[in-house]
């Protein structure tokens, strides 16, 4: 996997990437990994940053090592590694080496985060704020009651806001 510059995000649907593609979203603290599967998310820009924006539910474990960080990778695969992704979806790293499970080879990038030497996108990201979901903040109360409401044990996500200061291809 080789540094590439910023632009090369042109050519990529973002909407496809993170809707349909999915990705996993890693962390690392103490020595550990932990990287989940996410297909709610985005990219853009925000305070003269390009930025990408991830949605993790408290629950999840992953969540433990993103707040434990200053930093988290997006990890974008090609359709040949479709199933390692829904491993890594439903299989909580609490309980199982899920990422060896899925047969993932981590990569160390530059700035000490974690990857994937599989991925064919990486985004290298370093965090910049933090909200966590209200009920109150729902302007449209359809969206709290079809996402959450109904959800046993799922908590409303925080929001992370991360700036985007590597890509990896």
């Amino acid at each position: 996997m080789t540094k590439q510059d910023i632009s090369i995000l042109k050519g990529e649907d973002v909407f496809s990437l993170i809707g349909k593609e999915w990705m996993l979203v890693t962390a690392g603290a103490d020595g550990k990994v932990n990287t989940m599967t996410a297909s709610w998310g985005g990219m853009g820009w925000l305070w003269n940053k390009p930025v990408a924006f991830v949605f993790i539910r408290p629950e999840r474990y992953t969540h433990e090592f993103v707040e434990r960080t200053e930093r988290l990778t997006l990890s974008f695969f090609d359709e040949s590694r479709r199933k390692a992704l829904q491993l890594c979806g439903t299989v909580s790293g609490r309980d199982r080496d899920k990422i060896s499970e899925a047969g993932l080879t981590l990569e160390t990038l530059p700035t000490g985060a974690t990857a994937f030497a599989e991925a064919r996108l990486v985004l290298d990201c370093r965090k910049l704020y933090k909200a966590d979901m209200s009920a109150d903040g729902f302007i449209d109360k359809d969206v709290l009651a079809r996402w959450y409401n109904d959800k046993p044990g799922g908590g409303l996500h925080s929001v992370y806001v991360a700036e985007i200061e590597g890509v990896y291809a």
